[in-house]
C-alpha cells in the first residue's frame, strides 16, 4: 500500500486531502498540509503519521520560508515527548547536523552536491564558504577532504550559534567560523576555492568572491535560473563579474541542476577556474 493509502485508512480521509509526501530531518517530520483543513484534522493527520513511523518524535506543519535568512515557519502538530521542541540532530553521511528547523532550513536535496563538492578539494587548499549556514558544505570538507582551511562565513545569528556547535560534535579542527555578512568581513583571507551555496540573485555577491579569491581558483557558483537560460546566462554572469574584478576564466569544470526550484526554474551550480590578469575594469 502506497503512503497515502495506508494514510487514508488510518484517518478516515479522501486521499486528495492528505498530503503526498514529508520530509524527515532527524528525528522530526515535516509535512505541507491543506491550507483549508482545520486545527482538528490536521492534528488528526499528524497523530496518524506520527504512529506509521516509530522513529519520528515529533510531527511539524512547513509553513514556508519568510525574508532574505529564508527563515522558515513551522508548527508543531503532535509528539510523543512530553516538552516537544523544533530542536533535533540530524546525520547525513556521517556527519552531524544540529538545527532547530523552526529557525533553519535543511535541503535534502542539496546531499549529492555536498558529497560531489569533497571530491573536489585539493590537498592544502584553503577555502572560503561565503553562505555556511549550520556547515552544510564546510563539514563534510573539514572531516573528509584534505583542505587546510575552511573558512566558514555565517550572517543568521542562529545558524552561526548551530555551526560552531556542529564543529564541536563533528570534532573538527579546521574550520574557522565568522559571523557577519561576507560583505563586511574584515578578515584578509586568500582562498583556492569559493563556495558560493546562496541563492537566489547569487551574481550581486561575485564581486566579493574575487576578493576573496587568490591569483588562480575556482569558485562553485550557485544560482537560480529558466530553464531556458541554461547554460549561457550563468556563464555570461561569470565572465562579466571576473572581467570586472581583473580576472577571467580559464576553465568551466563543471555544471549541474541540484534541485527542481519553481516551475521551469532550477537551482544550479557551476564550477569554474579564474586566473588573474593584470588590468582590471573599471565598474
Amino acid at each position: 500500500m502506497a503512503f497515502k493509502e495506508i494514510l487514508s485508512a488510518k484517518t478516515g480521509l479522501p486521499g486528495e486531502l492528505l498530503p503526498a509526501g514529508y520530509q524527515i530531518i532527524g528525528s522530526i517530520l515535516l509535512v505541507k498540509l491543506n491550507p483549508k483543513l482545520n486545527r482538528k484534522t490536521k492534528k488528526k493527520i499528524a497523530g496518524a503519521m506520527l504512529q506509521m513511523m516509530p522513529y519520528i518524535d515529533t510531527v511539524c506543519e512547513s509553513l514556508g520560508v519568510e525574508g532574505e535568512l529564508r527563515k522558515p515557519s513551522v508548527k508543531i502538530l503532535s509528539s510523543r515527548l512530553k516538552k516537544p521542541s523544533t530542536i533535533t540532530v540530524h546525520k547525513e553521511n556521517d556527519i552531524l547536523f544540529k538545527l532547530d528547523v523552526g529557525k533553519i532550513m535543511f535541503s535534502k536535496g542539496n546531499l549529492n552536491e555536498r558529497q560531489r563538492l569533497i571530491g573536489k578539494i585539493r590537498p592544502g587548499e584553503v577555502v572560503v564558504d561565503m553562505f555556511a549556514g549550520i556547515g552544510y558544505f564546510s563539514l563534510g570538507i573539514a572531516k573528509f577532504s584534505p583542505a587546510e582551511r575552511i573558512y566558514a562565513i555565517e550572517k543568521s545569528p542562529s545558524s552561526y550559534k548551530y555551526l560552531k556547535e556542529n564543529i564541536r560534535l563533528n570534532k573538527l579542527n579546521k574550520i574557522t567560523p565568522l559571523l557577519g555578512d561576507c560583505r563586511r568581513i574584515r578578515k584578509r583571507i586568500s582562498a583556492d576555492r569559493i563556495i558560493m551555496g546562496y541563492l537566489p540573485h547569487t551574481e550581486k555577491y561575485l564581486p566579493l568572491a574575487f576578493k576573496f579569491l587568490k591569483s588562480q581558483g575556482v569558485i562553485h557558483y550557485h544560482n537560480t535560473y529558466l530553464e531556458s537560460e541554461l547554460w549561457l546566462k550563468p556563464l555570461e554572469q561569470l565572465d562579466s563579474a571576473a572581467k570586472k574584478s581583473g580576472y577571467k576564466i580559464t576553465a568551466v569544470l563543471g555544471r549541474n541542476i541540484v534541485k527542481s526550484y519553481a516551475p521551469r526554474v532550477f537551482h544550479i551550480v557551476m564550477d569554474a577556474a579564474f586566473e588573474r590578469v593584470h588590468s582590471a575594469q573599471s565598474a
